[in-house]
């Protein structure tokens, strides 16, 4: 199993073309990060139906796809170039749920 020391999700949409070493450079150039530094990046497209991992495990690179047959990625906005999940956000978010709702607002914030 791979595994990665945290997971960035690069906020704006990519061309879904782009492989490993586009991917790479933008890893690179738009975010200001290396793409071997022990983290996975994830990208979507435009329409947020597929998602693409790049991960390095040590040795090499892995490219990871995602489609959704029906939906839509709920991905995070943020005037960030990227942003980062915890595990369990990101297990949501692969299967097309929305994570931003795992989290309850407090009962002083309720309102009737």
């Amino acid at each position: 199993m791979i595994r990665a020391e945290q997971l960035w999700l690069a906020v704006e949409p990519v061309d879904m073309r782009l492989g490993i070493d586009g991917l790479s450079l933008k890893v690179q150039q738009a975010l200001g990060r290396s793409p071997c530094d022990g983290s996975a990046y994830a990208f979507r497209n435009r329409a947020g139906n597929r998602i693409k991992l790049l991960i390095w495990d040590g040795t090499g690179v892995w490219l990871c796809v995602r489609r959704l047959h029906q939906g839509r990625f709920t991905w995070p906005q943020s005037s960030e170039a990227v942003c980062t999940l915890s595990d369990a956000e990101w297990q949501w978010l692969t299967s097309g749920v929305d994570w931003r709702r795992l989290h309850a607002k407090p009962s002083a914030q309720w309102q009737v």
